[in-house]
């Protein structure tokens, strides 16, 4: 899977590239909970 293969390069990579596979991971948990937070309020259904 993508995500256990960025976790695996990002444990056996430089510092630069450890935080950024996390902020990537962190990029993405921000879409999720912002994409979740809109489903739920609402948003989507007033195009």
């Amino acid at each position: 899977m993508m995500i256990e293969e960025l976790w695996h390069s990002m444990m056996s990579s430089s510092w630069r590239a450890f935080f950024g596979v996390g902020g990537i991971f962190v990029y993405m948990g921000l879409i999720l909970v912002t994409a979740m937070y809109r489903i739920k309020k609402g948003d989507h259904l007033d195009h």
